[in-house]
This record gives C-alpha cells, sequence and structure tokens, in this order.
C-alpha cells in the first residue's frame, strides 16, 4: 500500500499524533520493547513526487537508556547515515526540535537516488561506541519521477528510396513503471511493436526502449517521424521528432545536351549542358571528361532547391567544333553523397561541306565507309562473274551433251576471179539437204533437181547407236569432184542418212 505522508504544524500536534496512536493502535506500525521501551514506524511505504519534500515519522516512548536515535538507509548489505542529532544533513531536518520523544524528520528536494528503504533505529551508548539498542521495521519510500532523459535515433547510413529505415526513442529515469509510447509520421500513427521496459538502479526507476521500421520514399525528405511519451507523472507528452530528410538519400538524373544539336559546321561553338536534377541531400561533384581527360570548367555551379524539397544544378562545357574533335565523346560524370559515379555522354559531330567530302581530303569515318563500299562493290562483281562463268558452262555442256539436232558445216567453193566475171545463172545451184533422222524410217525421200544440178549422196551403213551420237558432214564445194549426170539416187533404206549437194556449172 502506498502512503503519501507530509506532516506540518507544532510539535504539541505531532505528539499528540502520536500518543493516539500508541493508545488505539496503528495499521502497519510495529515496535520492539525492552522492558518499558517502545519505538514507533508507522510508515511501510511512501511514494512522494521528484523534488518534493519526504517525511518520515518515528516516536519512541519509555527511555530507560541513554543514546541516541538515528534514520538510516539500507543500501543493500550496508547503511548510510541519513540523520542524527549531531552533525550537518542539508536536505535533512527534525520535525520538532530537541524532542525526547518525536523522531520524525523532513528530507528536502527529493531525487531519484533518495528512494530506497530508511529505518529509525534506537542506539545505546556504550564504552567505546554506541550499540544498537532498538530499531523500527522500516519505509520504503518510491519516488514518483517523470523521464529524466529522452532521445531518437535514425539509422547510421542513409537509405535510397522504397527501402525501410529503423528508428528507435528511449526514455528514462521514471517512476512508477506503466508508461507508453507512440510514433507518428506526418501526425498519421504508425504500427510499432510493443516498448521494452527495464529495472534501473535498485528498481527505483524505469528505463523504457521503443524501435519502428519506416518504409521511406523520395517524397519523405520533408517528412518528420515524432516518437510520442506518455507517462503519469507527465502534465503533457513528451515528444522527440526526427526529420527524415537526414535518413534518406535521393540520387540525381544526369543528361547532356548539345546546341547546336550535331552535326554541326567546322569552328563553331557548340554548348554541351549537363542537367542534374531530382537529388538530395546537395552534396554533389559534376567533372566533364573529353575522351576520358578531365576537361577544365572553371567554378562549379552550386544547386538550387526545387519545390519538393530537392535539388538540381546544370553545368555548361563550351567547345570549338575543330576538324580533330570530330566524333569526340563528351562525358558528364556526376558524384553525389560519395556514391559510385553517375555518367551521361553527347557525341561531338562535324557536317564537312561537299567539297570537302572529295578523295582529297576526307575524313576517318568518311575513308572507312569508302573501303567498305568498294569491298561490296567488288564481291557483287566476283559473284556476277562467276554466275556469267557458270552459265556459260553449263550452255557449252548442255550443247555438247544435249539432244539437239545434227549440225552441218558447208564450206562454199571459192571463188575465183574468172568466176566473179561471170553472170550468175539462176539454174545453176548449188545445195545441200542433209536430213539425219534419229530414229530409223522406212519414208521414202524425193529431191527434185534441176536440170544442170549435181548431188552428192552419204549414206550410212547402219543407224546411229545413240541418241547421243552426232552425224557430221562437211562437204568442200572446190574439191567435190563431178561426174555424169547420174539418175535421182533410189529411195534409201531405213538405216541411210543421206546428203546431197547441188553445184554450179561453170
Amino acid at each position: 500500500m502506498e502512503l503519501l505522508s507530509s506532516v506540518s504544524g507544532s510539535s504539541v500536534l505531532s505528539l499528540t499524533c502520536l500518543f493516539l496512536l500508541s493508545l488505539h493502535g496503528w495499521p502497519g506500525a510495529s515496535a520492539q520493547t525492552k522492558e518499558n521501551f517502545q519505538l514507533q514506524q508507522p510508515q511501510a511505504e511512501v511514494s512522494v513526487s521528484l523534488g518534493q519534500t519526504l517525511t518520515l515519522h518515528c516516536a519512541v516512548f519509555e527511555l530507560p537508556v541513554v543514546g541516541p536515535v538515528k534514520w538510516l538507509k539500507d543500501l543493500g548489505g550496508r547503511e548510510e547515515l541519513i540523520y542524527e542529532q549531531k552533525g550537518s544533513f542539508p536536505r535533512v531536518t527534525r520535525a520538532v526540535n530537541e524532542s525526547s520523544t518525536n523522531f520524525t524528520i523532513h528530507i528536502s528536494d527529493i531525487q531519484v537516488k533518495d528512494a530506497g528503504t530508511y529505518y529509525c533505529v534506537k542506539f545505546k551508548k556504550g564504552d567505546g561506541q554506541d550499540e544498537r539498542y532498538a530499531s523500527g521495521r522500516g519505509t520504503k519510500v518510491f519516488v514518483r519521477a517523470s523521464p529524466a532523459f529522452m532521445a531518437a535515433s535514425g539509422p547510421e547510413y542513409r537509405v535510397a528510396p522504397e527501402s525501410s529505415a529503423r528508428f528507435t526513442c528511449a526514455a528514462g529515469g521514471f517512476f512508477p513503471r506503466d508508461i507508453s509510447v507512440k510514433w507518428l509520421k506526418n501526425g498519421v500513427q504508425v504500427q510499432a511493436p510493443q516498448p521494452q521496459v527495464t529495472a534501473g538502479q535498485a528498481n527505483s526507476s524505469y528505463n523504457v526502449s521503443s524501435t519502428v521500421e519506416v518504409l521511406l520514399h523520395a517524397a519523405d525528405i520533408r517528412s518528420q517521424l515524432t516518437c510520442e511519451v506518455k507517462h503519469s507523472t507527465l502534465a503533457a507528452p513528451l515528444t522527440r521528432t526526427f526529420h527524415l530528410r537526414d535518413a534518406v538519400r535521393v540520387s540525381p538524373t544526369v543528361h547532356v545536351r548539345a546546341d547546336p544539336a550535331s552535326p554541326v559546321e567546322v569552328n563553331e561553338t557548340v554548348n554541351f549542358t549537363c542537367y542534374v536534377e531530382g537529388f538530395y541531400p546537395d552534396v554533389v561533384t559534376v567533372t566533364w571528361l573529353e575522351n576520358g581527360t578531365e576537361a577544365n570548367v572553371g567554378k562549379p555551379p552550386r544547386p538550387t532547391e526545387t519545390s519538393q524539397g530537392t535539388f538540381e544544378l546544370q553545368s555548361l562545357l563550351e567547345v570549338q567544333a575543330t576538324e580533330e574533335k570530330n566524333q569526340s565523346v563528351f562525358t558528364c560524370q556526376v558524384v553525389h553523397d560519395s556514391q559510385s559515379p553517375v555518367r551521361s555522354a553527347a557525341t561531338l559531330r562535324i557536317a564537312a561541306p561537299a567539297a570537302e567530302w572529295g578523295p582529297s581530303n576526307p575524313s576517318h569515318a568518311d575513308k572507312d565507309n569508302l573501303i567498305l563500299i568498294y569491298i561490296a562493290v567488288g564481291v557483287i562483281c566476283a559473284v556476277l562473274a562467276l554466275l556469267v562463268v557458270a552459265i556459260l558452262y553449263l550452255i557449252r555442256t548442255k550443247q555438247s551433251k544435249g539432244k539437239s539436232s545434227p549440225s552441218v558445216r558447208l564450206h562454199e567453193p571459192e571463188k575465183s576471179s574468172g568466176a566473179a566475171t561471170q553472170e550468175p545463172d539462176p539454174n545453176n545451184l548449188t545445195y545441200a539437204d542433209l536430213n539425219f533422222e534419229k530414229e530409223k524410217k522406212s519414208i521414202r525421200r524425193i529431191i527434185e533437181m534441176s536440170q544442170q544440178s549435181e548431188y552428192a549422196c552419204i549414206q550410212t551403213s547402219q543407224a546411229p547407236a545413240t541418241d547421243d551420237t552426232l552425224t557430221y558432214a562437211d562437204l568442200d564445194m572446190v574439191h567435190l569432184s563431178k561426174a555424169p549426170k547420174r539418175p535421182a539416187p533410189r529411195p534409201e533404206e531405213a538405216g541411210s542418212e543421206y546428203a546431197s549437194v547441188q553445184i554450179q556449172r561453170k
């Protein structure tokens, strides 16, 4: 049972109360009697608020022995002197000075360390030192204390958006034990596990710790996380606020733009602009690289804050578009908050005049393109040539081995100078009638001849063995012997072939 005690008034009132209690009895009081001696310490438990005055009651009756009455505090195995009649005790005073029976004391400005068990003890004066004669049963003092400290902490390192961060809220030095902890993000409660409450020194105070994990977003740069602690000793909750901008890191987006856009004319000034946007915090370093080599751009620009709480900046690099810089790559490298670099690049391309694209002064890229064109044209020509050769070869092979009609080559007689002077006779005709059949046929062939015609007949003994066999007649009219007029040839046999030649007469 907790009893709040505060004694004030005259010593007469105190003595009267003590005598009444001794006559009628005080619940919870105890006494140790030796002969007719009585010592009463009626308070079993006392609770007092921090900074207030604590009153501890003690009364003695029938003093058969000589010796002082002292107040002692149990420190767990040893005792601490709180008050005696002689000596100096700045925070402790007697309720009734010089009283031989009332030994009630007041302890001012109570601190948490004052919590513990106090004893009123009667000592008997001895030869060398005082001896303990009688003692009360003790009063257990609790100090009602508000949390003596409170702190909030966040993650050691910044986290990227859409990642969880852990926050801890702690308070200590409070009594009694009952306490509550609530987390609020921008005024809205966040679900958190039950807080952990642990006992302090000698169970006279308690400590509390609460941890919560919060999912952070890029928009949380201006958000707040609040820890709220409520205790019975507090008129209003204790709060600690953590700014989420100290826990989140938003990486920048980087892109490079050239003005004017490529391709550009020779000796034209090109402005490469690096846009670094949407980053937090504002710790950023921008470096320009030309084909991997750092380029000097002077004093770096300062970031500016946006309406969302993030930062942005623009870095400018001016380049003279010379022929040597054609196809050069300009890279913007951004290092944000000691993280890995973020890069963006643009290529400078020069549009040379039409006259400069000739064979006398081509660029490296043009030379490569011309070489590729020449190679492609050469390959196409080679393929076409091979196709032509193949086609000719196939035609020749087909002509030599295909099923074609027999060929006849006739040589006209050489014309002498004398013959050239003669008038041509329309009745003098020279002709060759070659008819070779592929199959044996009993067909009679009638050859009409004029009166002034001669003929030659070629007859084979048997028909060709195969269809691929060619019959060839080469008749030279100059060396053909003339013979007397002969009757028309008789019909050929089935296995014969003939050629009829008519020669002009001179």
